[in-house]
């Protein structure tokens, strides 16, 4: 058992599109199996369950598939205001609600897809999926190398920059006009992801060019064969399958075009730096000096030379040596041992103290 949206069934059965379904339901006019349903995330099985819009039952056959080789002057929809001939007068099958996928100009032939599938028209029509279309186009004068290239590089045609995915010059058809002549001079074969309105005439006039025929000839896998102008074919499973099969592939690689891509380096830490790479060798700490030795000790290492204050004195570094080390209270005298500032002012301290007791006595 599938269970689907009620309003994807409604659309892909013909009966509205989606959002049109969706104000059918909001408004109270479907039914699944005689109980009305207004909850729009509501889903039914489309084999299984009966729905029904204002009390008529949705036609839940299989889809529809068809191949039409659509012909010039033929209007690409379902209904037309002025009357004119329409795609669907060509496949008459009775009460199925078809539906053309994509357009084809009026002045435009070839290959044109005919279904109910609504789903499948979404997959080949939206830009997403950049199903490919290919076009033999007869013009006036042979393109050039120069403008093949820049068929596919880019031309700009009012203020929107046309582009083909592949452009290449192409034999004539088989098929020939009623004089026995083909019905232009030069052909070329035109690749079309986007499809722009009018987009190969334009690419065409910004050339200087003029388009004498205009037929696609491929959508996706589907070729258009030896299908006659103005007939159609029903496809078979497996031309299907392809179809939904190309879709899905573009989507794919859109989705993978979006991905980000991994980072080259390691994972980082926390201030943005690369962790160490594994098996290399961590990096350690230097080992702290003991406790109470001071930092600029420490720094000039002073406890491990000769000279330094062994007596705990509070010098922060060794008195340096010879002539320009010379300070006040120091001895100038050869072999004299250095003295620290503090020690010379004490003994003039007690010089001094020395000489005022003698005057007293």
């Amino acid at each position: 058992m599938t269970l689907e949206r009620i309003q994807k069934i409604l659309s892909n059965a013909g009966v509205a599109s989606r959002r049109e379904a969706e104000e059918l339901m909001l408004a109270g006019r479907v039914a699944v199996n005689g109980q009305v349903v207004t909850t729009l995330g509501s889903r039914a099985d489309p084999e299984v369950d009966e729905i029904t819009v204002d009390g008529v039952p949705v036609n839940l056959g299989r889809y529809r598939y068809f191949a039409l080789n659509k012909p010039r002057g033929i209007v690409t929809t379902t209904s037309d205001e002025q009357g004119r001939d329409t795609v669907l007068d060509l496949v008459p099958i009775g009460d199925v609600q078809l539906h053309p996928v994509g357009r084809l100009d009026m002045d435009s032939e070839g290959l044109l897809i005919i279904t109910n599938d609504g789903h499948l028209t979404n997959l080949l029509t939206h830009p997403r999926y950049e199903i490919e279309k290919e076009y033999l186009v007869g013009i006036d004068r042979q393109l050039s190398e120069t403008d093949i290239r820049r068929i596919v590089r880019g031309v700009e045609s009012e203020g929107e920059r046309l582009r083909a995915t592949s452009a290449r010059i192409a034999m004539p058809p088989t098929s020939e006009s009623d004089d026995g002549e083909p019905e232009a001079p030069a052909w070329v074969l035109i690749t079309l992801r986007e499809g722009k309105n009018r987009e190969i005439r334009r690419m065409m006039e910004a050339l200087g060019r003029e388009v004498r025929l205009l037929r696609r000839i491929r959508i996706g896998p589907l070729h258009l064969g030896d299908l006659r102008t103005g007939s159609f074919r029903e496809l078979t499973e497996t031309e299907v399958q392809a179809l939904y099969a190309a879709a899905k592939q573009r989507a794919e690689q859109e989705a993978a075009k979006t991905t980000p891509a991994a980072p080259l380096s390691g994972p980082k830490g926390k201030a943005g730096k690369a962790q160490p790479k594994s098996g290399a060798a961590p990096r350690t700490a230097p080992a702290k000096p003991p406790q109470g030795q001071r930092a600029s000790e420490r720094r000039i290492g002073t406890a491990d030379k000769p000279g330094a204050n062994a007596s705990g004195s509070r010098s922060r570094v060794s008195p340096p040596q010879g002539p320009t080390a010379l300070r006040r209270g120091a001895s100038s005298k050869p072999g004299a041992a250095p003295q620290s500032k503090g020690t010379g002012r004490r003994a003039a301290g007690a010089g001094r103290s020395a000489a005022r007791r003698k005057r007293r006595t």
